[in-house]
């Protein structure tokens, strides 16, 4: 107990630092999250339209996927220094691969039947894309994003480890200092913000499951 109430007396001894790391952490994971997104959803189109590409593409992203946090941080620093830079780099490199799986997954999974009534009704293939093929794979893809917000709020934790802001500062300074309350604190704060925000995205997924299939349930 003694524990908990120095944690806690530590938050309200510096608010105005935590309150600043969250900041960070907030801007440092939504710019990446940003990118995954951009570049995920892209790469999974592309994917539905390219075959070939798709497996190539799955193959690099799980590649990556297998490489510890730590060295990837490392070896990035080499080519672009320490800082943010380097972290958001990782963090997209690491988060994409639930996007791109789950759009390829959920745009490839609609109904060939319904596809062919839109072709038969003269849809072009922009209007194919953009009106039936992703509002109706986007429950999939929701699904995909969520498991990249928070596993990219997670890895952005160690961010700091390379020079980055956010909440991996007070981790980083509690293990340095032998601080067991400063990093219990900021590890507190990112399950938190992932807790936080993951039931935020729970409740917009069941809406738009609702929305698009009628009920909150997978199909």
């Amino acid at each position: 107990m003694r524990f908990i109430f120095n944690v806690i007396e530590l938050y309200r001894e510096r608010t105005a630092f935590f309150l600043d790391l969250l900041l960070e952490h907030i801007y440092l994971t939504g710019v990446a999250i940003l990118f995954i997104t951009i570049i995920g959803v892209s790469l999974g189109v592309l994917m539905t339209y390219h075959k070939g590409v798709a497996n190539t593409v799955l193959s690099l992203t799980n590649f990556f996927y297998t490489i510890p946090s730590i060295a990837m941080f490392g070896f990035l620093v080499t080519f672009t220094g320490i800082g943010n830079t380097p972290a958001i780099i990782a963090l997209t490199i690491y988060g994409v691969l639930p996007v791109i799986r789950n759009t390829y997954v959920g745009i490839s999974e609609v109904d060939d039947t319904i596809i062919e009534a839109a072709t038969g009704m003269g849809v072009t293939v922009r209007q194919l894309l953009f009106k039936i093929q992703l509002p109706l794979a986007l429950p999939v893809i929701i699904a995909g994003f969520r498991t990249m917000v928070i596993m990219t709020i997670a890895l952005g934790g160690i961010a700091s480890f390379i020079g980055a802001g956010g909440l991996g500062i007070a981790i980083w300074r509690g293990i340095s200092n032998n601080h067991n309350e400063l990093i219990a604190a900021g590890s507190l704060l990112v399950a938190l913000l992932a807790v936080i925000t993951d039931l935020v995205l729970n409740f917009i997924e069941r809406g738009i499951r609702i929305k698009i299939y009628g009920t909150a349930k997978e199909r």
